[in-house]
């Protein structure tokens, strides 16, 4: 364990990267940990060995090891979320970088964000509320998009959200509030250049942390129910040429939200801690670990070096608990999803209607929980995770 490492999610998200990421800074000195897309949405949950908890949306899930945060360029920063997170862990701003190209959201863009999905009605694509999506949205449309630079300029800063505003037809957020508070942002935070990540990864090994999962790729997940953001290791790739691929799944499958789900059972008994029902997400399903599923993000993420396997203590309180090898589709049997040609949403969309109608057809109970899973998805396990705590988890050498 002397590279650096990427954290992805081979799901639907909340497999445990915050957990994992955690983990791996316990068991080694890491020069930083890296968020490499998505923004404010995530919420990975950790518990120390001594108890402390937190659950990290921007700041890197090494931080109450006293591990640096770096947000690189493709991270949506919100700097008032921001200012939340940090006063919940004391204020912890000397252990955070900010990449000045990485795009800011703002008022207008988490307003946008909620009325276009209380439009929707019950087609909500599942979206986390917080306007990441329409911060990335918006910057496809505008190449004066408001970026974490900004903030040094407040007469550019001004500019920027005056059009902002004025794009969205939005004057409730009073303009000179938001300023202020994004000039103190500026004034608070360590903004850095494009060559600081390529600095820290020279200086010590780096875990790089990733948000939501695989399968709901912007480009590789079931269209329209997906993020606006790159969740397999295309962004890693572009920051740095030589890491171990770090692939995250449950015992279980969950989702967050609208959208197929093949093998989901409302009838598992398996309650969950941190997650929950919300107004912008809906409920949190869970179902059987779906192997097809799975393997399809192994393939899409170009492969995983090894896993990180979360909730290892509950097959034995979940008698029901099965592995889905195969789906019937239209009375035919899928072992396998095949990917489309990479940005071809029309794709994936057909392929998310076809697995709406999905059934599971084979499934198992494995004696070998770790065995199989690795099996299945033709990879070692790395880190094995019993429970929700740094002590709970096992990371296997040689």
């Amino acid at each position: 364990m002397t590279d650096h490492v990427a954290v992805v999610d081979l799901g639907y998200g909340d497999a445990g990267k915050g957990t994992v990421v955690d983990a791996l800074c316990a068991a080694e000195d890491r020069r930083a940990v890296l968020r490499f897309n998505g923004g404010a949405q995530a919420a990975h949950n950790v518990v120390t060995e001594d108890g402390r908890h937190h659950t990290f949306a921007q700041f890197g899930s090494g931080t109450l090891r006293g591990v640096p945060t770096h947000l690189t360029r493709f991270t949506v920063v919100d700097p008032l979320a921001l200012a939340g997170e940090a006063a919940a862990l004391g204020n912890p701003y000397h252990l955070l970088t900010v990449d000045g190209d990485a795009l800011l959201a703002t008022p207008w863009h988490r307003r946008a964000n909620r009325r276009r999905e209380i439009a929707r009605g019950d087609s909500r694509h599942g979206s986390c509320g917080m306007g990441v999506g329409e911060t990335m949205a918006y910057a496809v449309e505008h190449p004066d998009a408001p970026r974490v630079h900004d903030v040094l300029s407040p007469a550019r800063l001004r500019r920027r959200f005056a059009a902002l505003r004025d794009f969205y037809d939005d004057h409730e957020v009073p303009l000179d509030d938001v300023v202020d508070a994004f000039t103190a942002f500026g004034e608070t935070v360590r903004i850095v250049g494009g060559d600081f990540t390529a600095r820290l990864l020279a200086e010590g090994p780096c875990v790089f942390e990733g948000a939501q999962g695989v399968l709901l790729d912007e480009w590789r997940g079931w269209h329209p129910h997906t993020t606006w953001s790159t969740t397999t290791f295309g962004n890693v790739t572009e920051l740095c040429q030589d890491f171990q691929r770090l692939g995250v799944v449950r015992t279980y499958t969950t989702r967050h939200g609208a959208g197929p789900f093949v093998t989901e059972d409302a009838g598992l008994d398996l309650p969950e801690r941190h997650n929950g029902r919300d107004p912008w997400q809906g409920a949190f399903r869970t179902g059987h670990f779906d192997a097809v599923a799975h393997r399809y993000a192994v393939e899409v993420s170009g492969g995983v070096d090894a896993l990180a396997i979360t909730h290892l203590d509950v097959p034995d309180r979940c008698p029901r608990l099965r592995v889905c090898t195969s789906y019937t589709i239209g009375g035919e049997i899928w072992t396998r999803i095949e990917p489309g040609p990479f940005r071809d949403l029309g794709h994936q969309e057909r392929l998310g209607v076809a697995l709406a109608g999905a059934r599971p057809a084979e499934t198992h109970r494995p004696e070998d929980w770790c065995g199989a899973i690795s099996t299945l998805l033709d990879a070692p396990v790395l880190v094995e995770s019993y429970g929700p705590a740094s002590s709970d988890k096992k990371i296997r050498t040689g």
